[in-house]
């Protein structure tokens, strides 16, 4: 009984005695503060002074250890820039929230209602006249980058065939992934022959048709017909009898069904004298209803290509404005 008393009263061992250099494991009695108390006015003892700019983190978040960073948080609905898939320096439009139904990748047309599209100069085909894949961007008209669109053809294929070419045209999102495909077989491109005329499918994602442009055959207007996945006719575009202009700008008129009401329309932009007569970089604009399917507004999209080949393409350093007369 007495030894169980002598170690009952011995004193316990010290814990507050540490190797110099080492803060103590709790703080002092007077910064306890009552029981149930968990904040402190003042740090710990052997605790540095928090910085003036420090903020208590909110709570369910714990503060990383000393010697790890602290993980940079993303910022929402802000310009991303020199994503892959385009050149850098230019802004790339913020992906909106996908509505229903609605494809990977054409999210982004859900918000617009007009696109811009400007062909890149390229300098190797200016100097030899050889023709190279045409690449273009595809911006919102705050002038930021919804899609890259790049041509995927061979070198005989596009010196050969001059703008009749069939193509692969690719447009990828900003983070370099194929979100639509347009194919454009090699078809004729005059009235003479009504039976093959020109004809674009559209696909997105790619391997999954959503729409199709067709040429229709008229004796001295370019004309054609937006149809869905189910080759049923949605919209009309036509174009002006005589597809040339100078300092002014090339409206294709989109039409309702029934032609009589106008909803849309692709503009082939002036783009100045040197570049009009020296490069065939084109600039385009698309105007479509805010409310229209997206696949209907890709479909506009594979339009303005189609209309560029057949007739702003060039060959050779030679203007190749093919007419349907």
């Amino acid at each position: 009984m007495d030894k169980q008393n002598v170690l009952m009263n011995a004193p316990h061992p010290r814990t507050d005695v540490l190797p110099p250099g080492y803060p103590p494991q709790y703080p002092p009695a007077a910064l306890q503060g009552p029981p149930g108390h968990t904040e402190y006015s003042k740090p710990q003892a052997g605790y540095p002074v928090p910085p003036a700019d420090y903020s208590v983190p909110p709570a369910g978040y714990s503060v990383p250890p000393a010697g790890y960073p602290v993980p940079a948080q993303p910022v929402q609905n802000q310009p991303v820039y020199n994503q892959p898939g385009g050149p850098a320096g230019v802004p790339w439009m913020p992906a909106p929230p996908p509505p229903l139904n609605c494809p990977p990748g054409l999210e982004y047309l859900s918000q617009i209602n007009q696109v811009l599209i400007h062909q890149q100069i390229e300098l190797l085909e200016v100097l030899t006249g050889f023709e190279t894949n045409n690449k273009y961007e595809i911006k919102n008209t705050l002038g930021q980058r919804v899609y890259f669109a790049v041509e995927d053809t061979d070198f005989c294929t596009r010196n050969c065939c001059g703008p009749s070419r069939p193509f692969t045209l690719r447009i990828i999102d900003n983070m370099g992934k194929e979100v639509i495909t347009l194919t454009r077989p090699l078809r004729c491109s005059s009235c003479c022959f009504p039976c093959c005329l020109q004809e674009l499918e559209i696909q997105a994602p790619p391997g999954i048709p959503v729409g199709y442009v067709i040429q229709n055959w008229h004796p001295c207007l370019p004309k054609f017909t937006i149809q869905n996945e189910k080759r049923e006719d949605v919209l009309k575009i036509t174009g002006p009898c005589v597809v040339c202009s100078c300092c002014a700008d090339i409206d294709f008129e989109v039409k309702s069904l029934d032609e009589q009401i106008v909803v849309g329309k692709i503009s082939k932009q002036w783009s100045g004298l040197l570049r009009e007569a020296f490069t065939d970089a084109d600039n385009f604009g698309i105007q479509f209803p805010l409310d229209l399917d997206v696949k209907m507004k890709a479909v506009m999209i594979g339009a303005c290509f189609l209309i560029d080949f057949m007739f702003f393409e060039k060959t050779g350093n030679q203007e190749q404005r093919s007419v349907l007369w």
